[in-house]
């Protein structure tokens, strides 16, 4: 198993009790003892330890917070989930949203996965998404694509059951593509360190 975790990736745990150290809200407990999964949060963490963040029933229910690499069992990429698309139930619009956009997606030439809660019921086949999920998908990327480019992908995942929410990830942090389209003079740049403005010219050069 593969001990380089990037964000967005999904871990289950050996031991629930890791994931509700110190003191979390109530519901935490209840949810990790029914699904031992935590997504990887956009953190460097600790030596030894990996930033996770755990998931409850609602939107506002997420918990940040980290478990020793040793207690991972299982280790699940967003690019994984791409062969369990057409096993997945087509329960919500999300769901539904997530086979055409594949179809489109297989020919960007770059890796890809779904995240966000489609990511999350395909990897640990707990029902989360609702009516009103979107589907959020993970472009890996080492440079942007043009803004142009990046408005013909929009429009391409365009008109779909749900909304679709791409985030551009590369080496120095990850960018929405949304934003990238509408090719602004900077970006957010999303770090382990926060947030922070880049140039669109020292991103796309």
């Amino acid at each position: 198993m593969s001990r380089t975790f990037r964000p967005h990736d999904l871990l289950r745990v050996t031991d629930p009790s890791v994931l509700v150290t110190g003191a979390p809200p109530a519901w935490v407990r209840a949810v990790v003892e029914r699904t031992a999964w935590a997504v990887v949060r956009r953190d460097g963490g600790e030596t030894g330890r990996v930033a996770v963040g755990v998931r409850g029933v609602t939107r506002g229910e997420r918990h940040a917070t980290t478990v020793p690499v040793a207690a991972v069992a299982e280790h699940v990429r967003p690019e994984d989930l791409r062969d369990r698309i057409d096993g997945g139930r087509q329960r919500t619009p999300a769901m539904a949203a997530l086979r055409p956009a594949a179809s489109f997606l297989a020919g960007i030439g770059c890796p890809w996965g779904p995240t966000g809660s489609v990511g999350f019921e395909l990897g640990t086949r707990r029902p989360v998404t609702t009516p009103d999920s979107d589907l959020d998908i993970v472009i890996r990327s080492d440079t942007l694509p043009p803004p142009a480019c990046a408005a013909e992908w929009i429009g391409a995942l365009s008109g779909l059951p749900a909304r679709v929410d791409c985030l551009l990830e590369t080496s120095a942090g990850a960018v929405a593509l949304a934003e990238l389209a509408a090719a602004p003079p900077t970006l957010v740049l999303r770090t382990a360190r926060g947030p922070r403005l880049i140039s669109l010219a020292e991103m796309t050069r």
